[in-house]
């Protein structure tokens, strides 16, 4: 499977690393002041407001693509399935859903393109649709980011503190 953008959070399991280069936990970072601002790398892409697009995934719909894949395929069987909701959300709409979610302002700071980042990338997932029957239980942005959220305020250290009170 080849997975696009995994994003939010299930239960107590979510997602915790260094170096944090995703979109949305850097959002949530700077939203919670543990990063002092999120970076828009380009503003000039051909894309309705000018940031880059990309297709995100909430976490449990990818376990789910998964089980279905062990559940309807043979071993020994071997296809190529794009694993992503089929939707696009720019840059801005993220940091809007994350400030709606939140309820907080994101400080942003707008930077140049990075080299090599292309305008859109979203997934053709008709394939692992028709072929497993997959459909995401959790296709929306704000649905996402809020159990991302829910993880990043329980868990404001990550991993290696425990849970807050």
């Amino acid at each position: 499977m080849r997975y696009f953008n995994v994003a939010g959070a299930s239960g107590p399991c979510g997602e915790d690393h260094e170096p944090e280069t995703h979109l949305i936990p850097n959002i949530l970072r700077a939203a919670q002041g543990r990063l002092t601002h999120v970076s828009i790398f380009g503003t000039d892409y051909p894309t309705p407001d000018g940031t880059a697009v990309r297709d995100y995934i909430h976490v449990e719909d990818l376990a789910l693509a998964h089980q279905l894949a062990l559940e309807k395929t043979t071993p020994g069987e071997h296809r190529i399935l794009n694993l992503g909701n089929g939707n696009g959300f720019s840059v801005r709409e993220v940091i809007e859903a994350a400030r709606r979610v939140t309820g907080l302002e994101i400080p942003v700071v707008e930077a140049p393109r990075r080299e090599g980042d292309p305008p859109m990338l979203v997934a053709a997932s008709a394939k692992i649709r028709a072929e497993l029957g997959w459909e995401p239980k959790h296709p929306e942005l704000d649905s996402m980011i809020a159990d991302a959220w829910e993880f990043a305020t329980a868990r404001p250290g990550g991993y290696s503190e425990p849970p807050a009170a």
